[in-house]
């Protein structure tokens, strides 16, 4: 998707320079990657122990590669 946006400019160099990025597109992709997979942990985080996971379910057979 093409966008035009304004950007602080000490803010891209810092880090452009902390990723290594080449490009001020690389390192915008970089940072949305990283948002969207901090966010995606924290759901997961809120999750735990709330019961998602079936009482009955046997992870040993599971991982044997035995059907339920």
């Amino acid at each position: 998707m093409r966008t035009n946006i304004v950007l602080d400019d000490k803010l891209v160099s810092k880090a452009m320079k902390l990723s290594q990025a080449k490009t001020k597109r690389d390192v915008v992709n970089l940072a949305l990657k990283e948002y969207v997979e901090s966010r995606e942990r924290k759901r997961i985080l809120e999750m735990f122990g709330s019961d998602c996971i079936d009482p009955t379910y046997d992870y040993k057979a599971a991982r044997a590669g035995q059907a339920p």
